[in-house]
């Protein structure tokens, strides 16, 4: 005899019964990131523009305060000046070990190296503007390394920033022939502060042709476009790294307003 798999028996024609099968219930959907993207996003984002903020500050501060604190420090400790910044870096290498505070660390490692810069530059080196810049750029080799990893990218982003700013503004003193004035400024200031004055005044004299300002129009133009874009890009991204490069940027910016305006009440 034949087993047939079928409803009916294969010697009746009565209907067989069929044990009930429980129906199968399709999985419950998994939600979407999407779902729940924006809850949190609600949650962090007060947060993340709190930081960006307080970021963006801080570099404007560490680009400009210098100006204020190092200048006059290094010219008469220069070898304190220069320990300083291993001081710097231990503290910036201390946040970062702390998950909390690493954003900061990183910030405080990348102002180190501009730091250790200004302070061998305006320390031995600043009676000669034409090594100003590599100078400057001192540090350049291990920024251009930490921006491919996470270790000191925000630092290594502000330190670009800050070098790229001083690069322009170093190319506007060689474009209308400032280097000469900035040797004498430096050596009369050695002697009197008073022979400083005519020097900045014939400095003026140069910057206000028509060569000049086209120059200063067109470089600042840049500076401040840069800085805008960068700036844009950082809130565009959530990146806080762009944050401080356009800080950078900004902040020379208002370094040179504030040497004009001085070079102006001379």
């Amino acid at each position: 005899m034949v087993a047939h798999n079928s409803a009916y028996s294969a010697i009746t024609p009565f209907h067989r019964s069929i044990p009930a099968v429980a129906p199968v219930t399709a999985p419950l959907p998994v939600p979407e990131a999407s779902d729940i993207a924006p809850a949190t996003a609600d949650h962090q984002e007060p947060q993340v523009l709190a930081t960006v903020e307080w970021l963006f500050a801080a570099s404007i501060f560490l680009v400009s305060g210098p100006v204020f604190i190092e200048a006059p420090l290094v010219r008469w400790m220069p070898a304190l000046c220069t320990a300083l910044t291993l001081a710097l870096v231990m503290g910036g290498a201390w946040l970062l070990d702390r998950q909390r505070w690493q954003i900061w660390g990183s910030l405080l490692v990348g102002f180190s190296w501009s730091w250790l810069a200004g302070s061998l530059y305006w320390g031995w080196l600043r009676w000669e503007p034409t090594v100003h810049l590599p100078m400057e750029a001192i540090a350049l080799p291990m920024a251009l390394i930490a921006v491919r990893s996470r270790w000191g990218r925000i630092g290594s982003f502000f330190y670009l920033g800050s070098l790229l700013g001083t690069a322009i503004t170093d190319s506007y003193f060689y474009l209308v022939d400032l280097m000469p004035c900035w040797r004498q400024a430096i050596a009369a200031e050695s002697n009197s502060l008073q022979a400083v004055a005519p020097i900045l005044h014939a400095a003026l004299d140069k910057m206000y042709t028509p060569w000049g300002l086209g120059w200063a129009a067109l470089l600042a133009g840049s500076l401040l476009l840069a800085g805008l874009a960068t700036g844009w890009q950082a809130k565009r991204s959530g990146d806080l790294a762009w944050a401080v490069f356009s800080a950078a940027l900004l902040g020379t910016l208002f370094v040179d307003g504030l040497f004009w305006v001085s070079a102006l009440l001379a």
